[in-house]
């Protein structure tokens, strides 16, 4: 292990030991074998990763989600309650990709002491990413938007939960299963909506240019205000640029995103005004971050049920 391997994981064991004495919490790590006799307790990062781990892990597992509704993963800063959970956890999954960005050398440190962690988006085939030249060479991380990838991303995690916990294989593919069935389903359903609308219709502009992977798999051109990243902050120029294509294209409606401010788009809006166009909003789509718990847009298959309506039902009034 080099040294700037080593300052860094010393780094990271530092703050879930801090974290975990200011929480009363013991970090003392589990023997692997423990886990076949009662339920795993997994640290997962977003909601659509929560969401995942509880229908593959189902009774198995005992989920903590550290990333409610409305929160940006992108920008996201783990508390000290955040680190004593990822540190007293007998598995961590997160999406990867450098989604979770401010995260990375948290999840590396803990991999490296030992901890068991999962990647959902390194199931994925590589040559299914998308590159935007912004990233400079890394993916987009947002591949939940695409049905199919998300579920090879599911079957990963599975993979993860047997190496795990070989015991319960049968329950884990059993539950796979169950799911990707489901993914199929709803899959075909988001085909079926988007075929509603005429091929000129099929424009999605909104806060951040996170629909990149529905746009190529269901066929709408993507526009956002923001890059891939809300990292970066749009500009007036930005603004300007987007509304000009708005006007010239004709297109009367746009969308906002649950886990980015409304004022990004808003921006778009009277700017689009100003030039005489009208644009509405078409409604509040959800892409980093799932709806409320308890509601249907609190589970991955609501959440994307959720968007292709609201798309589709707001650029068929144009």
């Amino acid at each position: 292990m080099g040294a700037p391997v080593r300052r860094r994981l010393l780094a990271v064991l530092a703050v879930v030991l801090v974290a975990a004495a200011a929480a009363g919490c013991s970090t003392a790590p589990r023997a692997p074998a423990d886990v076949a006799s009662r339920p795993i307790e997994v640290a997962a990062t977003t909601g659509m990763v929560a969401d995942a781990v509880t229908n593959i892990g189902g009774s198995r597992v005992r989920v903590t989600g550290l990333m409610g509704p409305g929160v940006d993963p992108h920008l996201y800063r783990p508390t000290a309650g955040d680190v004593a959970t990822l540190g007293g956890a007998d598995l961590v999954v997160y999406s990867g990709l450098h989604l979770e960005g401010r995260m990375v050398d948290l999840f590396e440190g803990l991999d490296e002491a030992g901890t068991a962690t999962v990647a959902m988006g390194a199931g994925i085939d590589p040559a299914r990413l998308r590159y935007p030249s912004q990233f400079q060479g890394q993916p987009d991380p947002h591949v939940w938007f695409d049905v199919n990838l998300w579920g090879q991303a599911v079957h990963h995690l599975a993979d993860g939960l047997v190496e795990l916990d070989p015991g319960s294989a049968d329950v884990y593919r059993a539950n796979e299963t169950t799911y990707l069935a489901q993914l199929g389903e709803l899959d075909g359903y988001v085909h079926a909506r988007a075929d509603e609308l005429s091929e000129r219709s099929r424009v999605l502009v909104t806060a951040h240019d996170a629909f990149g992977y529905f746009g190529r798999e269901y066929g709408f051109e993507v526009r956002g205000l923001q890059g891939t990243s809300t990292a970066a902050e749009a500009g007036a120029g930005d603004v300007v640029g987007l509304a000009g294509f708005l006007c010239e294209r004709d297109i009367r409606a746009v969308f906002v995103e649950s886990s980015i401010p409304r004022s990004t788009v808003e921006a778009v809006q009277k700017a689009s005004q100003a030039r005489g166009c009208q644009v509405d909003v078409g409604g509040q789509l959800f892409s980093d971050a799932m709806g409320d718990a308890g509601t249907p847009e609190g589970t991955y298959l609501g959440m994307v049920r959720h968007n292709i309506d609201t798309i589709v039902d707001a650029l068929s009034l144009e």
